[in-house]
């Protein structure tokens, strides 16, 4: 038994994993056909963790996600990638990670370098009837949104009726509508988007 208790305390401290940082976010909803309730999410996100291997993204609850794809900004390399639980994310360094919650975990092109960065390129598809749906002749996209610059393009063919937050509304060159709006507050902003089908 002393033997044991010895070799315990010589061995070395298991090394803390650091917790994930992240900067520059920007998030495009491309909402598709309305009785999907269904829409294409394109995230951009800079990795910052000095020496991480591993950006892990959370899937947000009451969302099905399909169609996963991860691309290095830098060289337009995909990559590989895995869904994993929050326990694994917990230990990956993601602070607070709920083991009920799934998370993409990216293999990264080469380590974050000290003061450096690593750019990425999330593309996914959610179904989430409670964010996207329809509502008579309109189409509805209500969802609380956690990051600083965010983009809902609507489908072709629909215009915008309602944002209920300042917003800029342009003409992609297909045509379709964009709505581009910037929040700097530390709590996540309820944004409600409806647009209607054109005649």
């Amino acid at each position: 038994m002393l033997a044991i208790v010895v070799t315990l305390l010589l061995q070395p401290p298991a090394a803390s994993v650091p917790v994930q940082t992240d900067s520059d976010e920007y998030t495009r909803y491309e909402l598709l056909e309305p009785s999907s309730a269904s829409f294409r999410i394109l995230y951009e996100v800079t990795a910052t963790t000095p020496g991480a291997t591993f950006y892990f993204n959370p899937i947000r609850k009451g969302s099905t996600a399909t169609n996963e794809a991860v691309f290095d900004r830098m060289s337009g390399q995909a990559l590989r990638f895995e869904v994993v639980d929050g326990t694994v994310a917990k230990a990956g360094g993601v602070a607070g990670a709920p083991a009920d919650t799934q998370f993409i975990k990216v293999h990264l092109p080469r380590p974050v370098p000290p003061d450096g960065e690593v750019r990425l390129l999330i593309d996914k598809t959610y179904r989430d009837p409670a964010s996207y749906s329809v509502e008579g002749d309109r189409i509805v996209f209500s969802r609380s949104l956690g990051i600083t610059r965010n983009a809902v393009v609507l489908p072709a063919g629909y215009e915008l009726v309602s944002c209920n937050v300042p917003a800029q509304v342009l003409s992609e060159p297909d045509g379709r509508v964009k709505v581009s709006f910037v929040h700097t507050s530390a709590q996540p902003l309820p944004v409600l988007v409806k647009g209607r089908k054109l005649p």
